[in-house]
């Protein structure tokens, strides 16, 4: 089983957003999914990771469960057909793929912002879930401690995760720059369109607070408000919401300006206020900048910022696959060493019921003195006859010679027949 994990992606990569929404699990329906899967798949290992942009099932089983995993999903979600989906679907059924895909999605590689720093916290969130429903065995839980170190050392020893790569990102780090001194900083979002609504969660998940969004669609400003714990503001009440914002976030799709010097002079700024553009065509015009005491930041200024992090993260991609596959080997030695572990274990017991019997034909001839020291010595023996095996096993291991020295062991020991009594006597 060790040798038999495999995985199910359906990600931005094929899926278009409506049909990965459709899909996407929350966390209540992350763990009644993976109670689910638990039930009716047999697999020793199941993680389930689900984002906005990708809905995966890792696990380890001897057979292809993609199809199961589909129409359980299907259930778990309550779409009846829902294998009209399947195409959309990434089936990785050869061990060595899956585990290099979770590697790179859990680093940000398969990201479609590349060096995502969501992904980690929510790769550690698919993990906790896991364990918590006991869906995570020896191997996996291996699997992930050596990815969360492989984390560790592409932040350490690359620039792969430095400043902000997307345009949404970009504009929170300009908002953090420019609100740096102020303790809570009040800001409206206008237009709640793809790039409006990232903006909105990636406030949410910075940490801001005093956040107001509006939309001429009312339902999706209250939908949006109520994911992200924000305040909807009526569309018709925007200018005392500029009025009171420091920071005014505008991604509004228009032809022409919605924001005119005029509108914006009438405010009577007496401070600073910062409007941020992400709108093409431009919904700021250029000369509300000339009004005294506001500054304003176009999509342009944005994408540079972004543009910039996102080369210094290309530049770092060969540095993070060669810290993957350092990880990786590491990962595939343990690997190795469990799959001989039973019969290091069986040739253990073999060993130590020849010992036994021998020590029972001459213990009653024996004080207690004499006993315990040919008790002592006859262990360490075993530990020295012993030792050998083992080496050459570990060795063979790294080998990929392993199986030939496991007959060997087996035929010479009959440790298979002897794991079969040792378990019928144990019942």
């Amino acid at each position: 089983m060790l040798q038999n994990f495999k995985a199910i992606s359906l990600s931005y990569k094929k899926a278009p957003l409506d049909i990965r929404e459709l899909i996407a699990l929350d966390e209540t329906s992350c763990r009644l999914f993976l109670q689910t899967l638990k039930g009716f798949i047999q697999a020793s290992d199941i993680l389930v990771l689900s984002t906005c942009n990708r809905t995966e099932v890792y696990y380890n089983a001897d057979i292809d469960h993609s199809t199961e995993i589909v129409k359980l999903l299907g259930i778990t979600k309550g779409i009846g057909n829902i294998s009209q989906y399947f195409d959309y679907f990434t089936i990785l059924n050869e061990h060595d793929d899956a585990v290099q895909h979770l590697f790179e999605v859990s680093m940000g590689l398969e990201s479609q912002v590349v060096g995502d720093m969501q992904i980690s916290n929510q790769v550690k969130q698919a993990y906790q879930w896991a364990a918590d429903n006991e869906t995570a065995g020896p191997f996996l839980h291996r699997l992930m401690h050596t990815i969360f170190f492989t984390n560790k050392r592409v932040v350490q020893e690359t620039s792969f995760r430095d400043g902000a790569a997307s345009t949404s990102y970009a504009a929170i780090e300009l908002i953090e720059e420019l609100t740096a001194d102020m303790t809570e900083p009040s800001i409206l979002v206008v237009g709640l369109g793809e790039i409006g609504a990232d903006v909105c969660r990636n406030l949410k998940d910075n940490g801001f607070r005093n956040v107001k969004i509006t939309n001429r669609t009312q339902a999706k400003a209250k939908g949006l408000a109520e994911e992200c714990g924000m305040d909807v503001l009526p569309f018709e009440e925007i200018v005392q919401g500029m009025k009171a914002a420091d920071v005014i976030i505008s991604s509004v799709a228009r032809e022409t300006p919605f924001f005119t010097k005029e509108m914006v002079k009438r405010l009577n700024v007496l401070s600073f206020k910062f409007f941020i553009d992400l709108s093409v065509p431009r919904s700021v015009e250029a000369e509300v900048e000339t009004v005294p005491g506001v500054l304003v930041y176009n999509i342009d200024t944005i994408q540079n910022k972004a543009s910039e992090a996102l080369q210094l993260r290309l530049n770092a991609v060969p540095k993070v696959k060669e810290i993957i596959t350092e990880s990786i080997e590491q990962f595939n030695d343990w690997s190795k060493e469990m799959m001989v572990s039973p019969t290091i274990n069986r040739l253990k017991n073999a060993l130590e019921s020849i010992r036994q019997e021998e020590m029972a034909r001459y213990m009653k001839k024996l004080g207690p003195k004499e006993a315990k020291l040919m008790d002592n010595i006859t262990k360490s023996m075993m530990q020295k006859i012993i030792k050998l095996p083992v080496l050459q096993l570990k060795a063979a291991c790294k080998r990929g010679e392993a199986e030939t020295l496991i007959d060997l062991l087996n035929d010479l020991f009959d440790l298979e027949n002897q794991a079969v009594e040792a378990n019928r006597f144990s019942e």
